[in-house]
């Protein structure tokens, strides 16, 4: 994906939190990564600022084009993306080798419940929060439980048969007071349970009566002159309040279902598909649709249903709609959501699809701007040029010699007044002895064109040649030599006072300085120029090379490119001593190089 590429989308990119994924022609995602600012992070991909990486260089080269995901929250991002990762392993992601799962805290279902971290989750009736991305936020949850609400940690199997036999003694954690002693029935389980309710409301974020509690501990430390608890009390308070209890990318809450939601606009639909898969969002697309004029919109939902279904393999018997709807499967459950975690997947399914129409909006927008212009460019062109046709297709072309050698010559193509840069051509002279500009460009217009025409390719609508009378001439001969010179409009340009000739016409025209038709001109012109003197130069360099020193007897080319990489140039070389050349190519070459030199005088 090119940075020209880049920039047509770069105006419509939201800069909000997201996963975005880059993916080659095939459709095979490249790349999966997260975003604070999805804007922000894709300009850095595109941006002036070279790539450090190799990797993150051929990331970009590869890839044909990229997606994006908004998500509510930056927790989130890194959830989709952990996720997504783990399921298409792309090749340019570092793989994750733990084998580790997301972090949840369990509440157990149990006689005298623990609380506990786990990275598993079982249907077994237990209730799960999370999941979890920090560590420190998850142990200072805990601590704050264990603080507030003694709950047991050990794992005996408290019935009350074994209670009332004494089968149990309390352990450490009931002298230093983090249990209750339920083991030997100093704690009831009914005041247990109302602990763990409230362990569980503080965990689903329903803790405003808990933050006056803390507010009353915090204030009484103070008036105690406790500073330092207080001060730790108010940390834990401050790190539980920033607590995320739930995610919209992962749930405990749901299992498998696919969520829809469909975005309209005059001439086209947009359905946003959320695949989730045991709880998590496994994949993500938004699917596009051209509308007829009697297409009614939940027809068009229920088509992209089934079509959706099929391209992923979905065989979830539950999706998950804005409203009831007609489907093509009979078998399948609709949900219609108002509160809870698929009111939220189905909310952010319409945040995706909606932007995404926003997005195609702001593209058809600049596009159409992009195609005004050049169009009305392309139309003062045919007026002042006098043209038949609008030249959408132009080619320009110039010569470069030094004293008539090293002869070489460019072709720039032009499409939609703009440069086409993988149309580009050169030609060494092959025919042409000495400086001899007019014969020059008659071998290279024959060789460009008989080309096209024996390959059947389409011809250009304009030739511009650098040059005056004498140029033009020459190029038209070889075009009634092909029998295209009334095919095509050809006009030469000469640089000193910008005059455009016309063939058979003796008198230039000469069009104002800030027309566009000049400029278009001039900058195929300049691109033709620069093309073939960056060619020459090259090639003069290449016979540089192997005439001064690959005609020494016994130093090859790649004897040959050390010395010009070590020394910088041939003069260079004649006046390095020998000892110095010794230690690039050693002592038998060194001596073939200095001896020849010596010979030379």
């Amino acid at each position: 994906m090119t940075t020209e590429d880049y920039k047509q989308v770069a105006p419509t990119l939201p800069k909000q939190p997201g996963v975005y994924r880059f993916l080659a022609k095939d459709d095979t995602i490249l790349y999966v990564g997260k975003a604070k600012n999805l804007k922000n992070r894709l300009s850095s991909y595109f941006g002036s600022k070279k790539h450090q990486q190799n990797k993150t260089k051929a990331l970009v080269k590869n890839a044909e084009r990229f997606e994006y995901t908004i998500v509510e929250t930056e927790q989130d991002a890194l959830l989709l993306e952990a996720t997504l990762i783990k399921k298409f392993q792309p090749r340019y992601n570092v793989m994750l080798k733990d084998g580790k799962s997301y972090t949840y805290i369990c509440v157990k279902k149990e006689r005298f419940p623990r609380v506990f971290i786990t990275r598993r989750v079982f249907r077994d009736g237990s209730t799960y929060f999370g999941p979890y991305t920090s560590k420190y936020r998850i142990k200072i949850i805990l601590d704050l439980i264990k603080t507030l609400f003694p709950l047991r940690t050990c794992t005996l199997p408290l019935s009350k048969s074994n209670i009332e036999k004494g089968k149990f003694k309390v352990c450490l954690e009931y002298h230093i007071k983090n249990c209750m002693g339920p083991c030997e029935g100093h704690e009831d389980e009914e005041s247990y349970n109302t602990k763990i309710e409230q362990v569980k409301n503080m965990l689903k974020g329903n803790f405003g009566a808990v933050k006056q509690h803390f507010k009353g501990v915090m204030q009484a430390y103070a008036e105690n002159l406790e500073f330092e608890k207080a001060q730790q009390l108010k940390e834990k308070l401050a790190a539980f309040e920033d607590y995320q209890g739930k995610s919209t990318v992962v749930s405990t809450s749901i299992r498998d279902l696919d969520v829809f939601y469909i975005a309209t606009d005059e001439k086209k639909a947009y359905v946003n598909f959320l695949k989730v898969v045991n709880g998590a969002i496994m994949n993500t697309h938004t699917l596009e649709l051209i509308k007829n004029l009697d297409d009614d919109e939940d027809d068009l939902l229920a088509f992209a249903i089934d079509e959706l279904r099929k391209k992923f393999n979905s065989i979830t018997s539950e999706i998950v709609l804005a409203k009831k709807i007609t489907l093509l499967e009979k078998d399948i459950s609709i949900t219609v959501p108002r509160i809870g975690d698929k009111k939220k997947l189905l909310d952010l399914s319409e945040k995706n699809v909606k932007y995404f129409l926003l997005q195609q909006r702001k593209q058809e927008i600049n596009n159409i701007k992009k195609e005004t212009s050049a169009e009305r460019i392309l139309k003062t062109m045919k007026e002042d040029l006098q043209m038949d046709v609008l030249p959408f297709h132009i080619e320009c072309f110039d010569n470069s010699n030094m004293q008539g050698s090293f002869p070489v010559s460019s072709c720039v193509v032009f499409k939609n007044a703009k440069p086409s840069k993988k149309d580009y051509r050169h030609f060494n002279i092959k025919t042409v002895e000495g400086p001899n500009d007019f014969a020059s460009m008659e071998e290279v217009t024959y060789r460009r064109y008989s080309r096209l025409i024996r390959e059947e390719q389409p011809l250009p609508n304009l030739i511009i040649v650098d040059g005056g009378k004498g140029q033009l001439s020459a190029t038209m001969k070889i075009m009634r030599q092909l029998g295209i010179d009334q095919k095509i409009t050809i006009i030469g340009i000469a640089k000193r006072l910008e005059e455009i000739f016309f063939p058979d016409d003796p008198i230039p025209l000469y069009i104002n300085k800030k027309s566009e038709t000049l400029k278009v001109i001039q900058h195929a012109r300049n691109e033709a120029h620069r093309f073939a003197i960056t060619f020459h130069r090259n090639q003069r360099s290449r016979n540089f090379t192997t005439t001064e020193l690959t005609n020494i007897p016994g130093i090859g080319d790649k004897t040959a490119q050390k010395l010009l990489s070590h020394f910088g140039s041939v003069k260079k070389l004649k006046t390095a001593l020998e000892t110095e050349v010794i230690e690039v190519v050693g002592k038998v070459a060194a001596r073939k190089v200095k001896g020849y030199f010596e010979e030379k005088g």
